[in-house]
């Protein structure tokens, strides 16, 4: 990116790699369709193993990842429960219900992107003509709207065990999972002991340029592979993307650690902000979710001088604005970023603005 820019609107704005274009330059293809990319085939296989999982399919975004993954548990008239902050309730266009037929039913997200499985147990369905069947419980890690918080290890295994008590299969929208692995210290394998399916990004991150992977057993796979199809997402020399996944998993997924740190240090420096509300402590990867606390200024206009300073980030609705930290934001750049903070703070008209504090 522009070394005048700094581009804080999401992670999904990574470029590939040297080592990515030069591996897409070099990939073997075939035609996918017909399992001939070897590519992709490494891709998928390589995926599955490091998330302890049978099997994987690649697809072109993680929307699709979560699209065919719902499909594939559930039929026509069925059910999931997931949060009501959750990516695939609020930003999937509700594809599972058009598409699927699939009811979603909502419960509230907790301030750390957790369910709370006493209510995800009593959302559940029993047998009764009036209702529709639960089949899945859909669970986001990290938790995009939620700050990217990293839900834990100990809840990820409740939240599986809740699910296959009651006959219940768990998806986890993992767009960020590598983040939450990382910031965890654990391997998203272990992450995913006791979820049935997941899917991945490769093209936030870990900076390839397009792509995510389906994971879960066989005949999940086979199924997700079918519903592929029917969305229009089977590709055909597919591992020219699929190259660049390769690198990512291979090469960027320690290096996350550096995001997060960065993602920290921004969050400290707002903290001393007057008229930026956030708790440093609550920032645990990539994302920062912070208040904007000024009697005058609006988030839209905050977003747009910072724009005018070469800082670009998004309001995310309310008083709220989100920054994401990625493999193009350096140290000196949150420095850039804090010190443009300061200078349209103080250039906004001013009221009686009061420090709100925040600790931890």
């Amino acid at each position: 990116m522009s070394s005048n820019v700094i581009d804080l609107r999401s992670d999904t704005v990574t470029k590939p790699t040297a080592a990515m274009l030069q591996a897409m330059v070099n990939a073997e293809v075939g035609d996918d369709v017909y399992g001939e990319d070897p590519t992709v085939n490494r891709l998928e296989a390589m995926t599955a193993e490091m998330l302890g999982m049978e099997a994987a399919v690649f697809v072109s975004s993680g929307t699709m990842g979560n699209l065919i993954s719902v499909l594939s548990h559930c039929g026509r008239g069925d059910e999931m429960i997931l949060g009501d902050q959750a990516h695939i309730f609020m930003y999937e266009q509700g594809g599972s219900a058009a598409l699927g037929g699939v009811h979603p039913r909502p419960v509230v997200n907790q301030a750390d992107g957790t369910l709370d499985l006493e209510q995800v147990e009593a959302a559940i369905r029993g047998e009764n003509e009036h209702f529709p069947i639960t089949r899945l419980i859909a669970v986001e890690n990290t938790h995009n709207r939620c700050g990217g918080r990293a839900l834990p290890l100990a809840y990820m295994d409740a939240a599986g065990d809740l699910a296959h008590q009651h006959g219940l299969a768990l998806h986890v929208d993992g767009a960020r999972l590598w983040n939450a692995a990382v910031a965890l210290n654990v391997s998203p394998a272990r992450l995913l002991k006791n979820a049935d399916s997941v899917s991945v990004c490769l093209s936030k991150g870990l900076a390839a340029p397009v792509g995510s992977v389906v994971a879960g057993n066989k005949e999940f796979i086979r199924k997700a592979r079918r519903m592929r199809k029917v969305v229009g997402g089977s590709m055909r020399q597919a591992g020219v993307i699929a190259a660049a996944g390769i690198v990512g998993i291979t090469e960027m997924v320690e290096r996350l650690a550096d995001d997060h740190a960065n993602a920290k240090q921004l969050a400290v420096g707002l903290a001393r902000l007057d008229g930026i509300s956030i708790v440093p402590a609550t920032v645990e990867t990539d994302i920062v979710i912070f208040e904007l606390d000024h009697p005058v200024l609006t988030p839209a206009q905050l977003s747009a001088s910072l724009r005018e300073q070469g800082v670009l980030l998004n309001p995310i609705g309310g008083k709220r604005l989100r920054a994401v930290t990625h493999y193009h934001v350096t140290t000196e750049d949150i420095q850039r970023t804090l010190a443009a903070f300061e200078r349209v703070l103080a250039d906004a008209p001013q009221g009686d603005v009061a420090k709100v504090h925040t600790y931890g």
